[in-house]
Order: structure tokens, then sequence, then C-alpha cells
């Protein structure tokens, strides 16, 4: 074997020639990947001015130099573009969107926490959180069950933040 199998590093060999050309490439990959940054996930061909280190997801439709890479990660190096196939498991932030992006295997897939709430299967169910509520009071019925469960879920809503006190 010749290179790693989850992301193709390549492995140094006793008594291999210049070693230091596989062990450079094997950073190079590495600081693509390692809590990596991509400035979009949305383009379908390369920036025409990228700086040396930044990062983009594939988008959909690739061409140009990126043709056939849809989903891979591209990053700008001294050499040109490099890819790497995203695994399961693989997350990085994504600037332009503001929070991270997993793969799971098949596609990029937006994280759960993001600025402006919690979301499950890319609907939210947590947002912001509001302003206080006031416990019942007054009333010209008192049904003190019925009190005492809005009282009970608002105390909840408190205790987990999700309301104001």
């Amino acid at each position: 074997m010749d290179m790693t199998p989850r992301w193709g590093l390549p492995l140094l060999f006793a008594g291999q020639a210049q070693k230091e050309l596989f062990h450079n490439e094997a950073l190079t990959r590495i600081d693509m990947l390692l809590h990596g940054q991509a400035r979009s996930a949305d383009l379908a061909e390369p920036p025409a001015d990228p700086a040396i280190g930044e990062c983009w997801i594939v988008g959909g439709g690739a061409s140009g130099e990126w043709a056939g890479q849809e989903g891979a990660v591209a990053c700008w190096t001294e050499g040109g573009w490099r890819f790497a196939q995203a695994l399961a498991g693989l997350a990085l932030w994504v600037a332009d969107r503001g929070h991270a992006m997993r793969h799971d295997g098949t596609a990029w897939r937006s994280g759960a926490c993001r600025a402006d709430g919690l979301y499950v299967n890319d609907v939210r169910i947590v947002g912001e959180r509001l302003g206080a509520v006031g416990n019942p009071s007054g009333g010209s019925t008192v049904d003190s069950q019925a009190r005492a469960a809005i009282d009970a879920i608002l105390d909840i809503l408190r205790t987990h933040g999700l309301i104001a006190a």
C-alpha cells in the first residue's frame, strides 16, 4: 500500500527517493481537510484569482479545471488545484453560508447549528430567544389545573433558555 486508505495521503518507504515531495503532498492534503474552511459550496467553476490555501466545495455541474469533481474539496496550492473526495464525516466551515457543512457519505448537508437557530433536516426547530412571557394572572374564571400546566410549560422554556425569564 502506498497511501493511507481514507484520505490517500502518500506513505514513505525506506530508501525512497525524494521523500520530501511525498511528505509535503501529505501535509498539503492535511492542511486542506483538518479543521478546514471552504469559501463556498455553490461554485461550479474555479474562481478567477484564488489565494494559496483557499478551498471550495465544488458545486454541481462543475466545469473548467473542476470538471468531474462535483462534491470534492478543491484547494488552490502553489502547484495548482488539489482535490480531495469527501468522505462521510468530513465537516468544513463554509464562509459564505456562515455555518458548517458535513458530508454524510452521499452529499454535503448543512450543519444543525446556524446563526439563526438549531435545525433538524433543514427545518428550524429552535430560533432566537424571544422576550419574556408572563405567567397567567387575573381573569374572571381561574382554572387552577390549566394555570399550573401553563406555569410548568413556561418554567421549562425558561430553564432551557428558550424564552427570557
